[in-house]
């Protein structure tokens, strides 16, 4: 398996640092807004394929990571209630295949 499997990295994106951040086709990805609003923009390589989405629920402690907000406070899509803990994921990637 991946070295990083199970690793975050956490990065403050702001209107004044106009930073930006890549994410990898298999990269587990979530964000929070710290602010009242937020203009969330982002491409993908290909159209949506609903029937390969799937997810790491932002609930699992296991993760270690600090989401800035109570995750009691999170206002979670009904797609995203529905993601498992990191141990019941069942990934559909294979770390040895070139995936660009």
């Amino acid at each position: 398996g991946s070295p990083t499997y199970g690793k975050h990295v956490a990065v403050e994106l702001t209107e004044d640092n106009h930073v930006q951040f890549f994410i990898p086709k298999g990269f587990a990805h979530g964000f929070a807004v710290l602010s009242e609003t937020a203009v969330f923009q982002y491409k993908c390589d290909n159209f949506y394929h609903p029937e390969a989405d799937g997810g790491i629920s932002i609930l699992d402690d296991t993760l270690g990571i600090d989401w800035k907000i109570p995750t009691e406070h999170a206002n979670l899509s009904e797609k995203d209630t529905k993601h498992t803990m990191l141990k019941d994921f069942d990934s559909p990637f294979d770390i040895k295949v070139d995936l660009y």
